[in-house]
């Protein structure tokens, strides 16, 4: 795994989002091999630092007639632009037509040429593209591409400030680097054909990588390519890891902090326009990377669905030992200066572990195993709060402590017993009993919680209940 650093454009420089890359991918789990931290036998891995060697390759592209030097002012290409548009061409560009009009190194004598570059005139190195040739590339996704060159601009290689752009660099490092396979997205494809000219020109056409441009990941509506505002917008993540812009102070949410696992985050995001062929759903690191293929890549977007990623992260965090999940909560308890055995902590873990979604969820779900409700579901009391349950509720606080061994078997088989002894069912309590111990209307066990909570707390609780819900009691 190799990590290259595009820096090229310094207008676009972003300040710490390079260590963001790091942070991301190694809380992906993704290992690197080479990066400008780990160093390698292609370093330097930071394209600002590989200058240069890429203006070398420029001038050898001027020198065998494949590239030319442009000396031609915003102004002057503003001008040519509005030309072309008084003319009614629909795509202005600085192509092998509209370059015979302009002021570079193919218009100019050579000694002006010469006087121009000697006298530091700002300039760039374009690539001459040839005006009528048919271009051909085999992507692995979506078969041969033909591409007619009158559809191509002469393209930026080199900038005036030294810099090489996109194109040329990632041509020459992908070359230097011994890349054999570019996949990028689908945005890509209209550039494809003018890097296999760049291939073909610098002599490297028989070593060229072979190419896949993957589809785009569309918004949950499928209208349009996702985006980070629409994740802000429907109230979903689209970075990997939370991001403050040094520049607008705009922070966008991150899955790790939105409580996703980095394992269930890289399962759901190979998902996404692959499939393995199979009904598994659920990889480590290494079966994706065995069971992966280019082929089985789909040609057309994919709609982004958050909420298969929610079911992904539930699978991750239900497979976890009991122990681990009762390490999340505990951190949780310590946030609210709430004091927990770990043998305690685990046992809630095993109760709630089918019903959450993030490990935040653990406190934010059962934080009635600690602190007993204030409110309770006006809903079930209406229905279910009544004098028969009451009187139940009595008798099986009171004999809760006679069981040597307080199990959510026994407990269950104590309350049984109580109920026969009025003729009741269970069903005919249980919401009601539920309401007093959580206030709520659903959740785990409830034998298992009472189990968790204890006898002297289940007492307290319903002595409480009988008081405050007085209001709904009914015959």
């Amino acid at each position: 795994m190799l990590l290259r650093i595009e820096d090229t454009d310094q207008n676009r420089f972003v300040p710490g989002a390079e260590q963001y890359i790091f942070d991301s991918l190694a809380w992906c789990g993704i290992q690197l091999d080479e990066s400008p931290v780990h160093g390698g036998p292609h370093a330097p891995y930071r394209q600002s630092e590989r200058k240069p060697m890429y203006m070398d390759y420029a001038l050898k592209l001027v020198q065998e007639g494949n590239a030319y030097y442009a000396f031609d002012t915003a102004e002057e290409l503003d001008e040519m632009r509005e030309r072309l548009k008084a003319a009614k061409v629909a795509t202005p560009q600085y192509n092998a037509i509209t370059r015979n009009t302009m002021r570079n190194s193919l218009t100019l004598p050579e000694d002006e040429v010469k006087q121009l570059l000697e006298n530091g005139t700002p300039y760039v190195i374009r690539l001459k593209v040839p005006r009528k040739e048919e271009i051909r590339l085999k992507d692995l996704i979506r078969g041969w591409v033909l591409v007619h060159s009158s559809s191509i601009d002469d393209k930026v290689l080199m900038k005036s400030d030294g810099m090489p752009t996109y194109h040329l660099a990632n041509i020459v490092d992908d070359h230097l680097m011994e890349i054999t396979h570019v996949i990028r997205g689908e945005e890509w494809l209209p550039s494809a054909p003018l890097h296999v000219l760049l291939y073909r020109y610098l002599g490297w056409e028989s070593t060229m990588p072979e190419f896949a441009h993957l589809p785009l990941l569309l918004k949950p509506d499928g209208n349009g390519k996702l985006s980070k505002r629409d994740g802000d917008k429907l109230g979903f993540p689209v970075f990997p890891l939370q991001w403050f812009d040094p520049f607008t102070g705009e922070k966008s949410s991150g899955y790790r902090e939105s409580g996703y696992l980095p394992e269930a985050f890289v399962n759901f995001l190979a998902f996404l326009g692959w499939n393995p062929g199979t009904q598994q759903e659920l990889f480590t690191m290494d079966e994706l990377a065995e069971a992966f293929s280019i082929e089985r890549i789909g040609k057309s977007g994919t709609r982004f669905d958050i909420n298969k990623a929610r079911w992904y992260n539930e699978q991750y965090l239900r497979a976890k030992p009991d122990t681990e999940l009762a390490g999340y909560l505990l951190a949780a308890l310590a946030e609210h200066d709430i004091s927990c055995s770990e043998e305690k902590a685990v046992k809630i873990a095993g109760v709630m572990k089918e019903r959450v979604t993030f490990p935040q969820d653990f406190w934010r779900e059962a934080s009635y195993f600690f602190v007993a409700p204030e409110t309770y579901n006006e809903k079930v009391a209406e229905k279910k709060w009544n004098n028969a349950a009451v009187t139940v509720f009595e008798d099986f606080k009171n004999q809760l402590p006679t069981l040597s061994d307080f199990t959510a078997d026994n407990i269950k088989h104590l309350l049984i017993q109580v109920l026969e002894l009025r003729n009741m069912k269970i069903g005919q309590v249980m919401q009601a009993l539920r309401l007093a111990l959580t206030g709520l209307e659903a959740g785990p066990d409830l034998m298992a919680i009472i189990e968790i909570i204890g006898p002297t707390e289940t007492a307290n609780r319903i002595n409480t209940a009988v008081e405050k819900l007085q209001p709904f009691m009914v015959s």
